[in-house]
């Protein structure tokens, strides 16, 4: 038997305003959006040509999940966006004014920046130093 992660729950204080950060700045695609009842959707989104997984995007609905917004790992590295072309997403990224906290360093494991979303959840965007290797030799 076979297992994987599917999905991973970020809270939101809104589905359209989340959708449009997800899929305008970080060029995300929506896989699923459906209508649950007058307050809650289905709304999932991942990475273009991306087949690993997917982001839930749940609409905090009382005071306690909204205090979690931006905050689901206690100020840690929350996400770990993969690429294998850092510098052209970074780039990318810094045109569509994605705040980078920490700036792009070589590190033993590759090319990493750290950027927040909108609701200040911190994100590494990394190109694995596979990736890195490979394409200086080429």
């Amino acid at each position: 038997m076979a297992q994987s992660i599917a999905q991973i729950t970020v809270l939101v204080n809104d589905y359209d305003e989340a959708i449009q950060f997800y899929t305008k700045k970080l060029n995300f695609t929506v896989i699923e959006d459906t209508v649950l009842n007058d307050t809650k959707r289905w709304v999932v989104i991942a990475p273009k040509n991306s087949t690993g997984c997917c982001l839930l995007l749940a609409k905090a609905s009382d005071k306690e999940q909204k205090e979690y917004i931006g905050n689901q790992t206690g100020g840690r590295v929350f996400l770990f966006l993969y690429t294998d072309n850092f510098w052209s997403d970074y780039n990318s990224m810094v045109e569509s004014n994605i705040n980078f906290i920490r700036q792009p360093t070589q590190e033993i494991y590759g090319m990493v920046a750290v950027f927040e979303d909108l609701y200040g959840n911190l994100w590494d965007l990394v190109e694995p130093a596979s990736k890195v290797l490979n394409k200086s030799n080429d």
